[in-house]
């Protein structure tokens, strides 16, 4: 063709020769050198007027610094109002929880406006089975772009960059660092609810309700604000509000605000506030002034889920589960409505019971439901209960199992027959009494049991957890069989407490102080056979009585969760670590106090003479050293905890508090209240327990088997993690 012998410098044939066909000019090397990204068709005029009927939603991060936990944020805007959703996220991992709450949440407001498409990028947590199902079930259309093809989902590219243009400024115009961007970033959500877009003279937040929004309660964001103190902390003379920095609002009633000296969040009342826009306070107070990077944001006062824990992922798949039966099953809840309580079989009604026959020489009335330790069926209600006759029982005298020496308060009751025709002189041991049973929810149903299966059955029930139970007081223990191994643990905690020196000396209590009470409790440590291994006793004091500000100030102590012991058993098995449980005794009688606590004489502490012949609610004993249920014992162990493993060389960070890691010899401890797991080599491990047992009374536990609940079977291949006891125990 000649088209190819005429070329130009360039490498392909001049495109506005006269001769060449129309559409036959083809470059093949022009194509694969040469792109110019073509603009993206605006699509105003095809958008349909239907609210919620496309959603567009992306996530924004990792944003630096972090805001507290938050690193990420996620935007949802719909297509026709441009109404916006920002939630804020720890990690991508929880985004998918978070949408789908979002959708549910959305389904439920807007019940006439169903959800037709969503657009999301291609990342793993929007395309994942578990998403698809759920969407697919409801009949939502997922949607995903071209891969790095920004311009398809661009409605929420658009919003990210609009949130970040008034979130910079309003940060920089207030005095809060750059650390809280979330704040600046929800506040930004909240104003562009409220200002018309391009496309529409109305606000999104209009354009949803159907009316004209109030904007009297927006305030300059970072501003002062002075919110009312709690009536428990004010005093007569004292300031009845105090200084606080706006960062936005719950609703037009309910306003956020940052304590200055420690950037927590709290919320007051609209009404009782005074702003004054002109004042923008200092995070640290007046005279100290924060860094920028140094705001630790508490977000306990809001909604976000923590993604250091699965709570929100099992969700999501009760609600996947849920919404699978349904579908599966399109017609069993409208047919279940169509029958009656008589047409139904009780199914699950437990058939007659296999127990021995009893004797019992007495008579005793019986009324009311069979006693359950758990509870009362499904169903039941206690509301004007119907009263029934009594009758004389006369039970079978062949029976080996004797029960001469029960109480009388130990025989259980039995629901009896509610005819009242019925002759006492009918009843024997073999008579038919009707039980009622819970079936679905749905009414009760009979199914019939003997008289004496049913008795000789709970009386033994009764017998044998007589003494399953740990005992709540000092005098239960005194009457049980095992009362001598109860009261070495008695005195094995009495001694341990008298050689930590927690107790000071006893003394009239003080004037104006109002001493802390006491408990003793009675714990019974088992194996991973659920064998009794060693009788617990533990005082502890009653902390519920502490007042916050004068008894204590601060109170948390982190502990290791299960997303990271999950982590750390996959480590162990991945690089072949060996895992060892070590506890500490009496953990908490290490931390000192650091305010004056008295506390009531406990039962069992050795008095003088001097003092046993006076009254002992007038004389109480002071505190050297935290105790187990006072408010600031777990916070007291940790810093002693963590103090001593920093100046052996261990390390943690704000993420992982309770991880202390020591590189040069890769050993790592995780911490659990007094239950520490060490992980590494065993001769790293050996290291590491050496370090502990040098400042702290331990016991070693050997390798881990019981932890957090969970039973550990170590093999060749790999450990195995299972929850037999928590099942035996539970049925």
């Amino acid at each position: 063709m000649m088209y190819r012998i005429i070329e130009n410098s360039n490498g392909h044939p001049l495109k506005d020769l006269k001769f060449l066909v129309k559409g036959d000019f083809i470059c093949s090397a022009c194509s694969l050198g040469k792109l110019i990204t073509k603009p993206s068709m605006t699509k105003v005029n095809l958008e349909s007027p239907m609210f919620l009927e496309r959603i567009q939603g992306d996530i924004c991060g990792p944003i630096t610094p972090s805001c507290g936990p938050f690193k990420y944020f996620m935007v949802l805007i719909d297509a026709s109002t441009r109404w916006s959703h920002v939630s804020l996220l720890s990690t991508r991992n929880v985004a998918f929880a978070r949408l789908l709450a979002q959708i549910i949440k959305l389904r439920a407001h807007f019940s006439d406006y169903p959800i037709k498409r969503i657009s999301l990028d291609n990342a793993g947590e929007f395309t994942s089975k578990s998403f698809n199902d759920y969407c697919q079930s409801i009949g939502i259309v997922v949607e995903h772009p071209v891969a790095h093809v920004h311009t398809q989902n661009g409605l929420a590219e658009s919003l990210i960059k609009r949130l970040q243009l008034i979130a910079r400024p309003l940060l920089m115009r207030s005095k809060l660092p750059s650390s809280a961007w979330g704040h600046a970033i929800l506040h930004a959500t909240s104003l562009i609810r409220f200002r018309p877009t391009a496309y529409h003279k109305f606000f999104p937040l209009q354009l949803v309700s159907g009316r004209e929004p109030n904007i009297s309660h927006l305030k300059v964001f970072g501003c002062a604000v002075y919110v009312p103190i709690p009536p428990p902390q004010r005093t007569k003379m004292g300031p009845q509000r105090r200084l606080g920095i706006y960062v936005g609002f719950e609703s037009h009633s309910i306003i956020k605000y940052l304590e200055p000296m420690t950037g927590d969040q709290f919320t007051a009342r609209y009404l009782d506030c005074q702003f004054n826009e002109t004042i923008f306070p200092v995070l640290g107070g007046e005279d100290k002034e924060i860094k920028r990077n140094d705001i630790a944001w508490n977000a306990t006062s809001m909604s976000f889920l923590d993604p250091r824990t699965n709570d929100s992922e099992l969700e999501v798949q009760r609600i996947i589960h849920l919404q699978n039966v349904a579908n599966r099953l399109p017609d069993a809840f409208i047919d279940t409505k169509k029958v009656t309580k008589s047409h139904i079989l009780a199914e699950n009604v437990p058939g007659r019971l296999e127990v021995p026959e009893v004797t019992l020489t007495q008579t005793k009335a019986f009324e009311s439901q069979i006693r359950r330790k758990r509870g009362r069926p499904l169903g039941s209600k206690v509301a004007n209960p119907r009263k029934r006759k009594e009758h004389i029982v006369s039970i079978n005298h062949d029976a080996n199992v004797s029960i001469s020496n029960v109480s009388e308060d130990k025989i259980p009751e039995v629901i009896l027959s509610e005819d009242p025709k019925r002759n006492e002189q009918d009843l024997d041991d073999s008579y038919e009494m009707s039980i009622n049973y819970a079936h679905n929810s749905l009414g009760w149903y009979r199914k019939e049991i003997k008289m004496n299966d049913i008795f000789a059955y709970s009386v033994a029930v009764e017998i044998m957890d007589e003494d399953d139970n740990d005992p709540q007081t000092m005098e239960e223990c005194q009457h049980r069989n095992d009362w001598k191994s109860w009261k070495k643990a008695i005195q094995d905690e009495l001694d341990s407490l008298n050689k930590r020196e927690v107790f000071g000396p006893i003394i009239p209590t003080p004037k104006g102080v109002k001493p802390v009470g006491y408990k003793w409790v009675f714990v019974r440590k088992r194996n991973e056979q659920n064998e009794v291994v060693r009788y617990k006793a533990r005082l502890v004091a009653q902390g519920f009585t502490q007042k916050p500000g004068i008894d204590y100030t601060e109170t948390y102590s982190p502990v290791v969760d299960a997303t990271t012991l999950r982590f750390l058993i996959s480590l162990s098995v991945i690089e072949q670590l060996k895992m060892q449980l070590m506890d500490v005794v009496t953990a908490y009688l290490y931390g000192s106090l650091d305010t004056d606590i008295y506390m009531r004489i406990p039962k069992g502490l050795k008095m003088s003479e001097a003092l046993k012949s006076k009254p002992r609610h007038m004389y109480s004993i002071k505190l050297k050293r935290s105790l187990y249920g006072l408010k600031q014992s777990g916070r007291m162990w940790y810093n002693r905890l963590s103090e001593y493993l920093i100046k052996k060389g261990f390390w943690h960070n704000q993420i992982s508090p309770c991880l202390f890691i020591k590189r040069t010899e890769s050993v790592i401890i995780a911490v659990y209240v007094d239950d520490l797991n060490i992980i590494g080599s065993p001769e790293e491990i050996r290291q590491a327990a050496d370090y502990l047992k040098g400042e702290f009374e331990m016991k070693d536990l050997g390798t881990t088997k019981y932890c957090l609940g969970l039973q550990f079977e170590h093999t060749k291949g790999g450990i195995f993690i299972h929850e037999s006891n928590y099942i035996e125990k539970s049925t």
